[in-house]
């Protein structure tokens, strides 16, 4: 199976925790073959106040399964997962879908029980933290993938949001789309299943005209990892386009899927030995939407 190198990956699953982040990684690090706990950030006293969190706990925990990167943050209560985003795993063997299974259902909230349907073994579930997964027993290059599920106001959209996605992002393609046909209880021609590539990354979309009462939150953002300035440029304006500002490089688009768009010199300020000068940093990023390097560097080298 090929692997991606985590320090290339552009867009990062960030997932927002109330206090259980470091509980989580290290879950999820346990449950899978090849997982690994990274670098732990902790809040400092300009992040504290902000979040009302107290100086010196844990704000984020990067972890990596199967050489895919994501992030825990311990942001609160403010937001709650829900399946609008899941991910989708790739699992090689009956072995490993029931190992997997047994881990990921126990003491979550079963959607769809692990079984043999017509379209193979599958289930779905959301973990103890809220967390949404879906096992399915087909291997694939990419083990584990952002699934996004249209639903309510969003319904019948996946295809628009697949194809502004794709317009975005480099080394990006549509390479599946399946569409609801007469009958099956959807709306004609809408997404039954899709899988699109980001940057080389895997994705899946689907519409659901079912009765669901969750949508998009904030609890799950992707975070784009943006290698300059006309890089943040360009991808805060065409995704806010239409949707919802917010602090610190976090936005809205216009489908309500979060994300965070970061130059990659703002962890290195965030994470810089000299105290004082990463303090300067955050206090000047909590004051911006969209992050302006100049500005922090301003902020670095006072």
């Amino acid at each position: 199976m090929t692997k991606r190198n985590p320090s290339e990956q552009k867009i990062t699953p960030y997932l927002w925790f109330d206090n259980q982040a470091e509980e989580a990684a290290k879950f999820y690090t346990s449950i899978f073959e090849n997982g690994a706990v990274g670098s732990v950030t902790h809040y400092s006293e300009a992040s504290a106040e902000a979040s009302g969190v107290p100086e010196g706990s844990v704000m984020t925990v990067a972890f990596q399964l199967e050489g895919q990167e994501f992030v825990g943050l311990n942001g609160g209560p403010a937001f709650d997962f829900t399946p609008a985003i899941s991910f989708f795993v790739a699992c090689e063997s009956e072995e490993e879908i029931d190992k997997l299974w047994g881990e990921l259902s126990d003491s979550g909230q079963v959607l769809m029980p692990l079984n043999n349907y017509p379209f193979g073994k599958f289930g779905w579930t959301n973990d103890r933290f809220g967390v949404s997964w879906q096992l399915n027993l087909a291997p694939a290059t990419q083990k584990i993938s952002p699934f996004l599920l249209f639903v309510g106001d969003q319904q019948g959209r996946a295809e628009e949001a697949v194809n502004l996605y794709t317009s975005l992002f480099d080394d990006a393609s549509v390479d599946q789309i399946e569409r609801y046909g007469s009958g099956e209880g959807e709306p004609e021609g809408t997404v039954k299943h899709a899988r699109f590539s980001l940057n080389g990354q895997t994705f899946m979309a689907m519409d659901s005209g079912l009765d669901h009462e969750f949508t998009f939150t904030e609890a799950t953002s992707f975070l784009v990892n943006c290698r300059n300035q006309a890089e943040v440029d360009e991808y805060w304006a065409r995704l806010s386009e239409g949707g919802e500002e917010a602090q610190c490089g976090w936005l809205k688009d216009k489908f309500g899927v979060s994300w965070q768009i970061v130059p990659t010199v703002l962890l290195e300020m965030l994470t810089d030995d000299d105290a004082e000068r990463a303090e300067a940093v955050t206090e000047a990023m909590l004051n911006m939407k969209k992050i302006d390097i100049q500005a922090l560097e301003e902020a670095y080298t006072r």
